[in-house]
């Protein structure tokens, strides 16, 4: 203890007197540490070998599958469902039946009308017997007054026989028919018995009429045309690449959209032995124009000094120097150098 002691007392005297040495040493030490890391942070700067090759400006929208064929059934008045057809999943026909009511309350009521029907018949007839006659033997007046007969008798028979088809239509409704082929996507009510709403849905979608609903806003829909050709990667299968092409674009915008949006409806050729359901995401890629053979660097080794555009070009790090370039347009991160490079230069990342 004595010893260790006696050693600190020795180092700080020879501190006290030699002070000026220690200084040296320090700023020896501290500038070749400065010296190292600068040419450590200078060897480390990223590098860009110029080339030529194509520039491709694309556009990238999101969407989701949609039907164009797709129905939702329901009855016109609630009721009790006597009979159900299907389930979801199942395929149906044009024309088949889906699902019916309960038609004996009906059967009764049209029963009930051709009755009502027969009877008026009978009465018309029997008063255009009567008042025909008398309306030949008797005064103007009472013919007149018998021409209204006749006419109110003919009221009453043209009521009865629109009864008659007003319960043959409900009757006719109390069925539900698919108007395409397709497939059940929805059922409301699946079990025969129950009481069924005006409501309650039964969704037939044809799977044959998918296409990719995208949106795109004011300053994207300019960019598109019809018969435009794209590439669609779906978020189920994001290894594949589905080639469409826009089959429509809106006139008029979606509604309930927080800007300017329209629906770009995009039909596509579905790769075998996969599943495409609706409502799957997607993007679809569309290239706006592409320049060929060109000079071109990644923007972040393009910087703006005054308006003019600069570049750090040089064989190696230590000796780079600001060279001007005059650039065009951006292309995906890619700025279009016109002037100041050429292919095999090398450029450095600013820092």
């Amino acid at each position: 203890m004595k010893l260790v002691k006696k050693y600190t007392q020795t180092i700080f005297i020879f501190i006290k007197k030699r002070w000026y040495i220690v200084v040296f040493v320090l700023f020896i030490v501290g500038g070749a540490y400065y010296w190292q890391i600068k040419s450590n942070r200078v060897g480390d700067l990223a590098s860009y070998t110029v080339s030529r090759g194509t520039l491709t400006e694309t556009l990238s929208l999101a969407g989701s599958i949609q039907a164009e064929e797709q129905v939702q059934l329901h009855f016109q008045t609630g009721g009790r469902l006597s009979w159900v057809g299907v389930k979801e999943g199942d395929t149906v026909k044009m024309y088949e039946g889906i699902a019916s009511l309960d038609v004996r309350q009906l059967q009764k009521t049209l029963q009930k009308y051709l009755n009502t029907y027969s009877k008026e018949r009978r009465d018309f007839e029997q008063t255009t017997d009567d008042n025909d006659e008398l309306a030949i033997a008797l005064s103007q007046t009472i013919r007149e007054r018998a021409q209204r007969v006749l006419e109110n008798a003919q009221f009453d028979l043209d009521n009865s026989v629109l009864d008659v088809e007003l319960q043959a239509i409900a009757k006719e409704y109390s069925v539900l028919y698919s108007p395409i082929d397709g497939i059940v996507t929805r059922v409301d009510t699946p079990q025969a018995g129950m009481n069924v709403l005006a409501t309650n849905i039964f969704e037939v979608t044809n799977p044959d009429s998918l296409y990719m609903s995208i949106s795109a806003d004011q300053t994207e829909v300019v960019d598109l045309t019809e018969g435009k050709k794209g590439v669609i990667i779906f978020d189920s299968y994001l290894d594949e690449k589905v080639p469409g092409v826009i089959s429509s674009i809106s006139f008029t915008p979606k509604s309930g959209e927080s800007g300017t949006v329209y629906e770009v409806k995009m039909s596509f050729t579905p790769h075998k032995g996969r599943q495409y359901r609706l409502g799957m995401t997607g993007d679809v890629e569309f290239i706006l124009s592409e320049l060929p053979n060109v000079i071109s660097v990644p923007d972040q080794y393009v910087f703006e000094e005054d308006g003019k555009y600069f570049v750090w070009k040089g064989k190696s790090a230590n000796n780079k120097k600001k060279t001007p370039v005059t650039i065009g347009k951006e292309y995906d991160n890619n700025v279009h150098v016109i002037d100041g490079l050429q292919e095999g230069d090398i450029v450095y990342e600013v820092k």
